[in-house]
């Protein structure tokens, strides 16, 4: 569904997108070329080996990113939170699939329009920049982290991440609690576990107090220090 672009300064994520760094007159060229729009969970906003495809900010909601290994199974490459950028925009194809893991909303820019406003202003072009090189950083850390921990650290160490993106509300008992946009099976897949394995490390993350699992997608965290320690993450 597509709605004409509506007022930046009210968008909940204007602080945090791409459009953070922009002075009035960028904001309003890049306001002019998008449009609103709004995904049902597991719709699909780009196709692999699409062309002319589009570029977005993510408003609300999580968008996974996808590619297909040789033997033709899909693969979690990536996932996208409120305020991050979605798309390729000098890709003449598509190389993953962005879909979506819940309902959300985006920002939405038409790649050829958005790819020529980067070429008129300077500080639209910088910022992509910027976040293009946080965003292979991240991917290098993750590639990493990931090889090294033990499953127990991988799955304490997704939680802490998604408890930090998400937005929160109180439980019945008043924790802290969001919902998780991932299956076990996903969350299998992102971090290169079993199934089986991600539930036995659940199960132990609640045992230790660390978190609460209220019903099988809806996570309280009751102990962040403890879950940041089981995730061998240092503290601030």
């Amino acid at each position: 569904m597509h709605a004409p672009h509506t007022n930046c300064a009210v968008c909940v994520v204007r602080d945090r997108a791409l459009c953070a760094s922009l002075d009035d007159e960028e904001l309003k060229a890049l306001s002019n070329i998008g449009r609103h729009r709004r995904l049902s969970r597991g719709e699909t906003l780009i196709w692999v080996g699409e062309s002319g495809t589009v570029c977005a900010n993510v408003v609300s909601g999580v968008l996974q990113m996808t590619t297909a290994t040789s033997d033709g199974r899909e693969q979690i490459v990536g996932l996208l939170f409120p305020g991050d950028f979605v798309g390729q925009p000098f890709a003449t194809e598509a190389s993953l699939t962005f879909a979506a893991l819940t309902d959300a909303e985006l920002c939405v820019y038409p790649r050829t329009a958005f790819v020529s406003l980067l070429s008129e202003h300077g500080a639209l072009e910088r910022a992509l920049f910027h976040r293009t090189m946080d965003a292979l950083d991240e991917a290098r850390s993750r590639m990493l982290t990931l090889g090294r921990r033990s499953a127990g650290e991988k799955v304490a160490g997704l939680l802490v991440e998604l408890s930090e993106r998400l937005p929160h509300d109180a439980d019945d008992t008043g924790a802290d609690s969001f919902e998780l946009p991932l299956s076990r099976a996903q969350i299998a897949d992102v971090l290169g576990l079993t199934i089986e394995t991600v539930s036995r490390q659940m199960t132990k993350l609640r045992d230790a107090g660390a978190i609460a699992i209220a019903r099988r997608r809806r996570i309280a965290i009751l102990d962040l220090d403890r879950l940041m320690e089981r995730a061998d993450i240092p503290h601030a």
